[in-house]
């Protein structure tokens, strides 16, 4: 029995022309042979499984062929190219970045830098995965690595370009592999299939290319999957069945139920996916790009968008006709949401169905958006101005003056209130002109149902005070007083307020400290509103300013007087001691002074070495 090897190695590309999906790139790199112009770093980065490593080592390879063909490629006739076909090459260093990560592994390197190739004209260094090298690492290789010996080749590949130092990205040429289209892995799959001699139809290798994304190492072992599953025949059945892909004919039927608002239809169809083991946001995702599809048909131009299995395009088109894009796009937003919220939803399939029901009633809501047009109605907004609105201010009015009265009173205001002469205007008629009459604040209302009123008073007579006229307007239901004038301090009146309050204390069990610090305290007015509080002690100042808010109000009341105010200060009564001299000093000093009386302390310190402790 053969050892079985698996397509991704055993369809490798040898060459440039088989590369697949890297075009840009095979063409340079040959250019570069043909023309002798090989930088001596390069750099291959790009997503995985499309081809960084398998140009590398072509690369690798065709450098160093003896017989290099016309077209850039080499022979793979020559010792060397067989060499390395049989991975025998002692030319060729292969090194993963992975495993070989510490600056003792990068020394190793450097030091087989310098012995010169045995055979051949270059070394080539293929490092995979560099990104995984530590900082010591790339460091201890900078040096070489810019300045290698003419026959010394690098050439790094990575999955991670952000993750390499700018100062080897800078010395490097660096090439960006982009995602093999499905297009191309359609093609090399069917190529695979027909050396293989496997039944294959191009529907299930379009979903195989679609599920790979781009890389096509992941195709190939979907692939030999598929077929070790259905035993060597590979359709669009089992392909949707092994890769767990809902097929799209229940897209299309979820959509026609929600569309018709068939609610218990899509209710029941969602049951018989899930029957079937397909997960909620699995269906979320597929129902959204299938949604994503419908609406991209929409327009003609951006059809070519549309990544679907072959045969399908026509039911998408016939479908993108009949729907709503105002349907298409709020679906997408509510199935945008539903995805992401489904991971923190504790019942799974409560929550799908729940957006099921959105979607089922989302175009009845959008009809009721909608104008008798047909137009979306948008939210309101005024486009001309708008007047503000004033609430009208009810006027002076004069009842019961006559015609006359009313027009001598007018006049008279008139004359006081432009007191400057005017020229060309009379003054002193008793008629008033309608202009006149428009610029006075008065209204006049004439009824004759009631008696004139004067409303200018009258001047004759002794003018009232206001405390009088209060006085008459609330007779005998109120008592009016004068306000009290605020009176200034005193030392008799401020004393008797002090005493006062002293009794209030002394009568009080509680605050018989306090009284008796009233007693001793020392009042001083400083000027018309304040005064001062002098006492021996702290404590005693605590005890008053206990007392502080209380004794203000009183004091403050008595003489009538918000402003007052008072400050508690503490006299300096202590008196000060005479310090002896002993105590002034510090150790060293008192020793000297000790010393300079009896010379016999000092002769002792020195004979037995002894320190003074400071």
């Amino acid at each position: 029995m053969d050892k079985f090897v698996v397509s991704a190695r055993k369809y490798r590309p040898q060459t440039f022309n088989t590369v697949v999906g890297q075009a840009h790139i095979s063409t340079t790199l040959k250019n570069a042979i043909k023309n002798n112009q090989l930088a001596h770093a390069f750099l291959f980065c790009g997503p995985r499984g499309v081809g960084k490593t398998t140009c590398a080592r072509i690369l690798a390879k065709t450098i160093n062929c003896e017989n290099l063909q016309s077209d850039g490629e080499a022979c793979n006739t020559c010792p060397s190219c067989k060499s390395f076909n049989d991975g025998g090459s002692l030319n060729i260093f292969e090194l993963d970045g992975a495993s070989n990560n510490k600056v003792e592994d990068m020394h190793e390197v450097i030091n087989s830098v310098r012995v010169q190739p045995s055979s051949g004209r270059y070394k080539i260094y293929i490092i995979d995965e560099v990104h995984m090298l530590t900082a010591s690492a790339f460091n201890a290789f900078l040096k070489t690595l810019e300045e290698p010996p003419p026959y010394a080749i690098f050439i790094l590949a990575t999955t991670e370009k952000h993750k390499i130092l700018p100062t080897i990205l800078s010395r490097c040429q660096i090439f960006d592999f982009k995602r093999i289209t499905t297009n191309d892995t359609v093609e090399h799959l069917q190529e695979i299939v027909d050396k293989e001699a496997i039944k294959a139809d191009k529907a299930s290798l379009q979903i195989i290319a679609q599920k790979s994304e781009g890389c096509m190492r992941d195709a190939l072992s979907i692939l030999d999957k598929i077929v070790s599953f259905t035993n060597g025949e590979v359709n669009y059945t089992n392909t949707l069945e092994h890769l767990n892909i809902l097929d799209h004919d229940y897209y299309f039927k979820l959509l026609e139920a929600l569309q018709q608002q068939d609610m218990a239809g899509s209710m029941l169809l969602y049951d018989e996916i899930n029957r079937k083991g397909f997960e909620g946001d699995l269906v979320l995702n597929g129902f959204a790009e299938f949604l994503r599809n419908i609406l991209v048909c929409k327009d003609e131009r951006a059809s070519q968008l549309l990544d679907v299995v072959e045969g399908m395009q026509s039911n998408y088109l016939s479908v993108s006709k009949s729907a709503n894009a105002s349907y298409l796009i709020s679906a997408l937003n509510i199935l945008n949401e539903a995805e992401i919220n489904f991971k923190v939803a504790r019942n799974k399939k409560l929550h799908v169905e729940l957006t099921l029901i959105k979607l089922n009633f989302l175009q009845q809501a959008i009809d009721l958006s909608l104008s008798e047009n047909g137009t979306v109605v948008k939210k309101k907004r005024i486009d001309t101005p708008v007047a503000v609105r004033f609430k009208a201010i009810p006027s002076f009015q004069i009842n019961n003056a006559t015609t006359q009265e009313a027009k001598l009173y007018v006049q008279d205001t008139t004359v006081k209130k432009e007191q400057q002469p005017v020229a060309n205007k009379a003054t002193t008629t008793t008629e008033i002109s309608p202009s006149v009459v428009a610029e006075q604040p008065v209204t006049i209302v004439n009824t004759a149902a009631q008696p004139i009123k004067k409303v200018v008073a009258s001047s004759n007579g002794p003018k009232k005070n206001l405390l009088e006229l209060l006085r008459e307007k609330a007779g005998d239901q109120y008592t009016v007083e004068a306000v009290k004038e605020a009176e200034l301090l005193n030392i008799e009146k401020l004393q008797q307020c002090w005493n006062d309050y002293l009794s209030l204390l002394q009568n009080n069990n509680d605050k018989l400290s306090t009284a008796s610090t009233f007693k001793i305290a020392k009042l001083v007015i400083v000027d018309d509103i304040h005064f001062t509080i002098t006492v021996n002690a702290l404590t005693q100042q605590k005890f008053i300013e206990q007392e502080k808010l209380l004794l203000a109000d009183h004091i403050q009341t008595a003489f009538n007087n918000r402003n007052i105010s008072f400050s508690v200060l503490v006299e300096d009564t202590e008196e000060k001691m005479e310090v002896p001299l002993h105590l002034k000093l510090n150790s060293r000093q008192r020793f000297e002074r000790i010393a300079e009386q009896y010379p016999m302390i000092k002769e002792l310190k020195d004979r037995l070495k002894l320190e003074v402790d400071y």
